[in-house]
């Protein structure tokens, strides 16, 4: 659990790193406490050093999570906005296959010094080397990136702005019709956020909405979810082996972001978040209505008052069909948010938040994001144990009936507008938003 406080720590410290360095060299400075955490975590002598590894490269997410998503907005086109802002979560379930498969493949040590994994002896601290693997090449890629042009144009450096957004329009196309656009955009804005701008609601509006998204995509369950993913299955009698969990989970993840990535732009963000949800609220209610009714058994011994943590080290030895419902349910919930409130909410963050206050805002809703899921997690087993396997899904469940809402009222559609169009929304209102 300290990885989430260290991504927080990370989203904290980037509301400063966006506005100071820029978008581009703030998730290439992720990569040294990134690379000198898995070092540690290699080369541990101690729990200290595990702890430190752990915490260093939660620093390293929290910032990579509140630089990438915002990079990514102001460098695309509003056509592929939407694609484009999808591809960190496609990248993020890839990565999690890949690490999967390494840790069934890397070389094995002796039992003392591993841990199980599928069956097999895996040594972690191979994982760990093999971390530094993609930190090395992010940095030596991103020396190839141009840095935004909004970024760039909010720092006075014009001339390098325009050959930005040439290299990434390419010299044929219109781009500095757009470039006086951006520039207009930021012209009008000061480069810092005064606390009495923050009650002018071209301010307060976006970053509440964006707070509210992150705050309640976690509270949806889903980082517990996954988590306790492995005991869940075995409370509620599921039919699939523990090495199974993670490679099942991450093609269906995989699955429903191409979704999300491949319709985003032409469905729209709002129709995939009522989708989203409500998908999450049917999965959520019938795995806590299935707990409720349906108690597990093994070998005939109901275990309905065992514990999560070691009802996971029971045999599952389902006796009917009917224990595919929770297989089903949570596959179906693990589905829904991939396709709506995983990829859309860091999108949309990036995208509604004003070019002035982008940089602290998307800091500040990473903040909130990681300590929502760090006090949920923590909490979880309590509840469970004390009050049964059904309340944490039930509650989930009514969350995600609560995205519903805020969807509805909230959420403003951005399929193909620009960021000047968004912010022109937030500023004077829907009209000059619609022109």
């Amino acid at each position: 659990s300290v990885f989430t406080l260290g991504a927080a720590a990370g989203g904290l410290s980037t509301m400063l790193l966006n506005d100071c360095l820029g978008r581009k060299l703030s998730i290439m400075f992720s990569a040294l406490p990134s690379a000198l955490g898995y070092a540690l975590l290699a080369g541990a002598q101690g729990l200290w050093m595990l702890l430190l590894g752990r915490v260093l490269t939660g620093y390293a997410g929290g910032v990579t999570s509140a630089s990438i998503p915002v990079y990514i907005s102001e460098i695309s086109h509003p056509g592929v906005r939407g694609m484009l802002g999808a591809c960190p979560q496609i990248m993020a379930v890839l990565g999690s296959l890949v690490l999967y498969a390494l840790g069934k493949y890397l070389p094995g040590v002796p039992v003392s010094r591993a841990r199980l994994w599928g069956g097999l002896v895996l040594d972690w601290r191979w994982l760990a080397v093999a971390g530094e693997v993609p930190v090395f090449a992010m940095v030596l890629l991103l020396c190839f990136m141009p840095n935004s042009p909004r970024f760039l144009l909010s720092q006075g450096k014009e001339e390098e702005a325009l050959g930005s957004l040439c290299w990434l329009r390419g010299q044929d196309t219109d781009y500095a019709r757009e470039y006086e656009q951006i520039k207009d955009s930021v012209r009008k804005q000061s480069r810092r956020v005064s606390c009495a701008e923050l009650k002018d609601p071209f301010l307060y509006k976006p970053i509440v909405i964006a707070g509210g998204m992150r705050f309640l995509q976690q509270l949806s369950g889903v980082t517990c979810i996954l988590v306790y993913l492995q005991p869940i299955f075995k409370r509620t009698s599921v039919i699939l082996k523990a090495e199974y969990d993670a490679a099942l989970v991450g093609l269906v993840r995989l699955s429903a972001v191409a979704i999300a990535a491949v319709s985003m732009d032409k469905a729209g963000r709002k129709i995939l978040l009522f989708v989203s949800a409500g998908v999450m609220l049917v999965s959520n209610l019938t795995m806590g209505l299935y707990i409720h009714f349906v108690p597990a058994s093994h070998n005939g011994t109901n275990v309905a008052n065992t514990t999560l943590v070691s009802s996971a080290h029971l045999p599952a030895e389902p006796t009917n069909y009917i224990t595919l419902i929770p297989l089903l349910a949570t596959m179906l919930f693990i589905m829904g948010y991939a396709m709506g409130w995983g990829p859309i909410t860091w999108l949309l963050m990036s995208e509604i938040l004003p070019l002035k206050a982008r940089g602290v805002a998307s800091g500040l809703c990473v903040v909130v994001s990681w300590l929502t899921a760090f006090t949920l997690t923590q909490f979880f087993l309590p509840v469970v144990n004390a009050f049964g396997l059904e309340v944490p899904f039930l509650f989930f469940a009514v969350i995600s009936a609560g995205n519903i809402l805020f969807t509805g009222c909230c959420v403003p559609e951005t399929k193909g507008r620009s960021l000047e169009q968004i912010e022109a929304f937030f500023r004077t209102g829907r009209r000059s938003f619609l022109r």
